[in-house]
């Protein structure tokens, strides 16, 4: 887990705030794809809960986790009380095959790659589902989009996270598609888009660019000073497209990752007799 992963506590209220939630077509495609009852799921990296609520919503059984303890308190403000909160990456968790579906919302590139697979799928029973999904804002204009850039590149070569196995953005499959692809372990690898946009007042979109990790790992007064320029150069409304990518895959075999010193299942004791619902 990176330094930049465990920045977004700092700015949990913001996040909550300035951060858009997902769509029912998002959990509409999630539970036709499923093709049976999803009464349990696991969230992975669950941030203040933006895709938690909505498929819990569903009336789905959602435990969500998250490293970092400022992320899920304010997740758990926002919440039911049928969500379970749980502090941990998914690196931390012992094999639990018990859920029905593991998703994970725009937090999936901050795990480890070696053995992230075989960790997701020790989490899901028979036929159980996966699905990632997550997408960036975009200024729909271009030349306010091309203002905006020559404003941050003053600071910032650029303030999205590049596709972790270098997969080119013109391709048809994305990542992590590309990679559920060439893995044993999930089968019936599936990318859906779901087309979106957006319209909202300058300053909501500076407060959103405020919660990306780029700038969180700016000096504070630097990330003031750009924030500052980037909003003296949008017109008072701004146009945004934000699509959300979808991929889902099937586990083919559940493997048992041996779990190591420290690991700990959602819901139940920690090695030290602390109930991890108390985090």
């Amino acid at each position: 887990m990176t330094e930049r992963a465990l920045s977004f506590g700092s700015a949990a209220a913001s996040y909550e705030r300035y951060r858009r939630g997902y769509p029912e077509a998002l959990v509409d495609a999630v539970l036709a794809y499923a093709g049976r009852p999803v009464r349990t799921a696991l969230e992975i990296g669950a941030g203040t809960g933006k895709a938690t609520r909505v498929f819990a919503a569903r009336g789905i059984s959602v435990t969500a986790t998250d490293p970092d303890a400022a992320m899920l308190a304010e997740l758990r403000r926002h919440v039911p009380s049928t969500v379970t909160t749980f502090r941990a990456a998914l690196e931390d968790l012992a094999p639990d095959p018990v859920h029905d579906l593991v998703f994970v919302a725009a937090a999936l590139h901050w795990t480890r790659p070696e053995d992230r697979w075989q960790r997701i799928a020790s989490q899901l029973g028979p036929s159980g589902v996966f699905a990632s999904f997550g997408g960036q804002l975009h200024l729909a204009d271009p030349d306010v989009d091309a203002a905006v850039t020559a404003v941050r590149s003053r600071v910032l070569a650029g303030d999205d996270v590049p596709s972790p196995d270098g997969t080119s953005p013109e391709s048809p499959m994305q990542w992590p598609g590309t990679e559920l692809q060439e893995c044993a372990t999930f089968a019936d690898v599936r990318q859906v888009v779901l087309p979106r946009t957006l319209e909202e007042p300058a300053d909501e979109y500076v407060g959103h660019l405020s919660t990306i990790s780029a700038y969180l790992q700016l000096p504070e007064q630097v990330r003031a000073g750009v924030l500052a320029e980037i909003a003296a150069v949008l017109p008072p409304r701004v146009r945004l497209v934000g699509d959300v990518t979808l991929h889902l895959a099937r586990v083919a075999q559940t493997i048992q990752v041996g779990a190591k010193s420290g690991s700990v299942s959602p819901g139940r004791s920690k090695p030290n007799g602390e109930v991890s619902e108390a985090d």
